[in-house]
């Protein structure tokens, strides 16, 4: 019996049609990062683990997928280990390596291994999937691709003000209506030092960045598990809670924080960054939102995420500064910033609210009917000229039934088709069919490209 074909969870194939789309919001993306100034770079889908492990934090590090080693893995493990089934200790003995978890830390490798080819500050971009091994659901996959643009080698706040005019100008060009929050590590290390858990800041701001997901209690309960007291719970209610304006919230935490040096230092950077987003003139909605924490413990400045307003799906654009990433590879002082645009959860929005452009989704413009061998032959030089004209054509490529090849334009929306006969042969002409209208015209090739125009 034939096997049923699959693929795992959490990964998705892709059609033509589908690819289209794909394609639109990648060149977007990319076309904006360009006109900015960022160069693209490519690094492996698998690195070693002692590049990723470590990086995102305890409960990242269990969604790294690792790769068994070639050959007899199990031939150097360590077989009491074995026995106790000590999966975390038996895995540095089988695997070597990992799937990328995301793109900034094997960025950052890049980085300190080609420091002295490279020019500081750095600017690049970078489009590749990543894989993690999470609970598959609506918005999360195993296998998707994120697109980030970073800068490194520079400690400027404009920096974080050109990331937010890329998110403004992307969102504009794909006409997705979405909201930037924006929060600073330093207010959230602030806010742990005032209420007396500064030696727990990543269990709050990993707790925190779940709000959204599990709810204020269920917050409450993992920040109580973690060890803080119920005191430090309750004063850190009102900061999670605080409204108002940008304005007002920064006045508040200027009072809130006025014992911590470090959280006043990330009030004064975020006022200065929220500040020259105003007269820049940034048309996307920026919030100050203190319960936004990013989990990723390589965070130390601003940090970023962009909620789509349109549809309920998570975040759709996430980043932040990270003072010393680097440093972890032997590269000290090199601050980075950057941000990275989940494509597959844009894909998933321009679909359900059918924001395609019409004409990005159709590969191509114009089909040679083929009626015999020499009508193929004259088709085909016909079409060198036409392609040469930027108008993507193709030439059916059997003189099949007129309905099947007719079909075929039909099922690839293709626009026009080419009628070429005897009679059109004689004339040095092709009969253009609009395939929307019906209309039909004996045309030369220059006129056929500028109809098809």
């Amino acid at each position: 019996m034939a096997q049923k074909p699959s693929i795992p969870k959490g990964t998705r194939d892709f059609s033509p049609v589908e690819m289209a789309k794909r394609n639109y919001i990648f060149d977007t993306i990319k076309s904006v990062f360009l006109k900015y100034g960022y160069q693209p770079i490519e690094t492996p889908a698998m690195e070693n683990l002692s590049t990723l492990m470590g990086k995102y934090g305890e409960e990242g590090d269990k969604l790294l997928f690792k790769i068994l080693n070639s050959g007899d893995y199990l031939a150097k493990a360590d077989e009491s280990l074995l026995a106790q089934k000590n999966s975390v200790k038996t895995t540095t003995q089988i695997s070597e390596k990992g799937l990328r978890y995301d793109l900034t830390v094997p960025f950052a490798r890049f980085v300190v291994q080609h420091q002295n080819e490279i020019t500081f500050p750095f600017k690049r971009y970078q489009i590749q999937p990543v894989w993690r091994a999470d609970r598959p659901q609506k918005g999360r996959y195993r296998e998707f691709f994120q697109c980030d643009v970073d800068v490194v080698g520079s400690n400027s706040l404009f920096n974080e003000v050109e990331l937010i005019q890329i998110v403004d100008d992307v969102y504009k060009a794909l006409n997705i209506n979405v909201l930037v929050k924006m929060n600073n590590r330093k207010i959230l290390t602030g806010i742990a030092e005032i209420i007396g858990e500064a030696d727990k800041i990543i269990d709050i701001t990993v707790a925190i960045d779940k709000l959204d997901k599990i709810g204020l209690d269920k917050v409450n309960e993992e920040l109580a598990a973690k060890g803080l007291n119920t005191e430090a719970i309750d004063k850190l209610q009102p900061i999670i809670n605080l409204g108002g304006t940008n304005a007002e919230k920064i006045e508040t935490l200027k009072t809130v924080l006025a014992s911590s040096e470090v959280g006043l230092k990330g009030v004064e950077e975020i006022e200065k960054v929220l500040n020259y987003i105003e007269g820049v003139g940034v048309k996307t909605e920026v919030e100050l939102d203190l319960t936004l924490a990013r989990g990723l413990n390589y965070y130390t400045g601003a940090i970023f995420e962009v909620k789509a307003l349109d549809m309920e799906i998570g975040s759709i654009t996430g980043g932040g500064r990270y003072d010393d990433l680097t440093g972890i590879f032997g590269l000290k002082d090199v601050s980075g910033v950057g941000i990275s645009f989940g494509a597959d959860r844009i894909y998933d929005v321009m679909n359900q609210l059918d924001l395609y452009p019409k004409d990005s989704i159709v590969s191509t413009r114009l089909l040679f009917i083929n009626f015999g061998e020499q009508e193929a032959l004259y088709s085909l030089n016909a079409l060198q000229e036409i392609r040469e004209a930027g108008i993507n054509a193709e030439l059916f490529p059997d003189a099949a039934k007129m309905k099947k090849q007719m079909n075929y334009a039909n099922k690839k929306e293709i626009a026009f088709v080419a009628l070429v006969g005897e009679n059109e042969m004689k004339e040095g002409k092709i009969t253009l069919k609009n395939m929307n209208s019906g209309e039909q015209n004996l045309l030369t090739v220059k006129e056929l490209i500028e109809a098809v125009r």
